[in-house]
């Protein structure tokens, strides 16, 4: 069995001495785990954490571990490394994506999105938006889309402030009176989608990784 795509490198550890097991999140493909050869020693065009570059993955079985042919084109990650306050942003992405996508199931949608958020932190003028936009697309892509546009329960698109849990849609505050403590307050935050993450992960059975919980005892 043979995939081959453009992806981003977004985990990578080491398996012995000379080889490190891999994670790439594919365009066409979605998350891919394999085995790189020769990854720990690689002198030259060693494979980097946030490269973006053309992915090669073999394996007899479907089932297999297989093994990655990885041709790095471009380190998105380089620019953010250079700001501190930056690098949080990309590892709870990354720690995301590994945590709540099932493996091999195209999600290009958000694989675009994730590219963008790449390349738009370093240019931010508002790093932590940009990275809100991320996950709420993210949050669309597990079946959970935001509707801000107008009240879920009588239509009206003004005094939008609250949110509701279950169907991720605006309530106004006359249709909010009633179940206030039961909402979420609006505008969207990283506390707010950090409850949906909880959620979601809850029913997966697993946490809330740990990069993403960082971020909410971060000032940003």
């Amino acid at each position: 069995m043979k995939l081959e795509s453009v992806g981003i490198l977004i985990a990578m550890r080491p398996f012995d001495e000379r080889n490190a097991i891999a994670r790439i999140f594919s365009r066409d493909y979605g998350v891919i785990t394999g085995m790189m050869r020769g990854a720990v020693v690689a002198k030259s065009g060693r494979p980097l954490i946030g490269q973006i570059g053309n992915a090669s993955w073999n394996a007899r079985l479907d089932s297999a571990l297989g093994v990655f042919h990885w041709e790095s084109e471009k380190n998105l990650a380089a620019p953010i490394m250079l700001h501190a306050d930056l690098l949080p942003f990309m590892n709870a992405a990354f720690d995301l994506i590994i945590t709540m996508l099932p493996e091999r199931e195209s999600y290009s949608a958000l694989y675009e999105e994730t590219v963008k958020l790449l390349t738009g932190l370093p240019v931010a003028t508002a790093p932590a938006d940009e990275y809100l936009n991320w996950e709420i697309n993210l949050l669309r892509e597990l079946g959970y889309a935001l509707d801000l546009s107008h009240c879920s329960g009588c239509g009206r698109a003004d005094t939008l402030n609250y949110l509701s849990p279950k169907t991720g849609r605006a309530v106004c505050d006359a249709c909010a009176a009633p179940y206030i403590d039961k909402l979420y307050k609006l505008p969207v935050t990283l506390n707010t989608t950090m409850r949906f993450l909880e959620n979601i992960c809850a029913t997966l059975g697993t946490n809330v990784p740990q990069f993403r919980n960082m971020l909410n005892r971060i000032k940003i």
